[in-house]
């Protein structure tokens, strides 16, 4: 513990020049009188740290004392800090090791690739979440990110989609975060499934270890099944007229039935509407999702659809007097 923060000590200095003891003492969480003895400490094994008296006055290393990075560019640098995501790293257990990471790298580098970190920081910012909700609570991602790093079997007693529950033994392979909400990569059975972390409502970690499949790669697992996920949902087609209007707002229903949209697209008519295959989850989804172009958006067909629109259009002329 003392060699760490003798460590956090150096970095510092190294980092941020001239710190008075009263900084370190706060940046460590620590008293005066133990960054006083740390000094001493680092003095006595070499490293050249003096104080400077006076209000101005504070610790600092002599000049030149400094351990750089070699062969790091300003790209690969810059790509180092904005990698780097304090929220997912908290959740993950990682906040701290990110932040001493991020602090001893800050202290290697040379000063003109020091200062292009400092700037990504005040430039660049990353909201994992989407809009208008918040990260969804999960309380054990980080027994499940301990499991996907030890490769250790986990009991786990989990709320599906229809809100029904049921007790699962996993392998967990891997973690991905998607627009807020992490989901844990399992073999279970034999077979590879994908369970949504914040609906575990409790979880066993165990001794026992399992060994990874040889031919497995995240990545790759996780557009695959995204795919199919996408293919999935959307089980039907309507087609429908839309409006210059329509089409400038058709982002709202989505990128995958936005690109659907655009991509069936006729070529425009004289008032510029145009006709597109669009896909749909259900007749309810649908009719919802296509209420809010109002007289900007036609359903030709299925017939079924036609109708409900025609009918909700009817009921809100009623109410308004139409």
């Amino acid at each position: 513990m003392r060699a760490s923060r003798l460590m956090s000590v150096l970095m510092l200095l190294q980092a941020r020049g001239r710190m008075t003891a009263q900084q370190l003492a706060d940046e460590l969480e620590i008293s005066v009188r133990t960054v006083y003895r740390d000094i001493e400490s680092l003095g006595a094994a070499g490293v050249p740290v003096y104080a400077d008296r006076g209000p101005a006055g504070g610790y600092q290393l002599l000049g030149g004392f400094r351990t750089r990075l070699t062969g790091l560019t300003g790209d690969e640098a810059d790509t180092v800090f904005l990698a780097g995501v304090p929220g997912p790293a908290a959740e993950l257990g990682l906040g701290t090791v990110l932040a001493a990471t991020e602090l001893k790298l800050l202290a290697a580098l040379p000063p003109e690739l020091r200062s292009r970190a400092g700037r990504i920081r005040e430039r660049f910012h990353l909201d994992a979440p989407g809009w208008f909700r918040g990260a969804l609570s999960a309380p054990h991602i980080e027994a499940v990110a301990t499991a996907v790093w030890e490769q250790r079997v986990v009991d786990v007693h989990y709320q599906r989609w229809d809100k029904s529950e049921v007790d699962r033994t996993l392998e967990p392979l891997g973690v991905v975060l998607k627009a807020g909400a992490w989901y844990v990569v399992s073999r279970s059975a034999g077979q590879l499934r994908t369970y949504r972390v914040s609906r575990i409502r409790d979880i066993a970690v165990r001794d026992e270890r399992f060994d990874r499949p040889d031919d497995f790669e995240l990545a790759a697992y996780w557009e695959a099944w995204s795919e199919r996920l996408e293919a999935s949902m959307y089980r039907g087609e309507a087609v429908v007229r839309f409006s210059p209007r329509a089409m400038q707002l058709i982002f709202l229903l989505g990128a995958v039935v936005a690109r659907a949209v655009r991509d069936t697209a006729s070529e425009p008519d004289g008032a510029g509407w145009v006709q597109a295959t669009v896909p749909t989850e259900s007749t309810e989804h649908a009719l919802h999702d296509l209420l809010r172009f109002g007289p900007d958006a036609e359903v030709l067909s299925p017939p079924e659809l036609r109708e409900r629109m025609a009918a909700a259009a009817t009921g809100l002329a009623t109410l308004y007097g139409g």
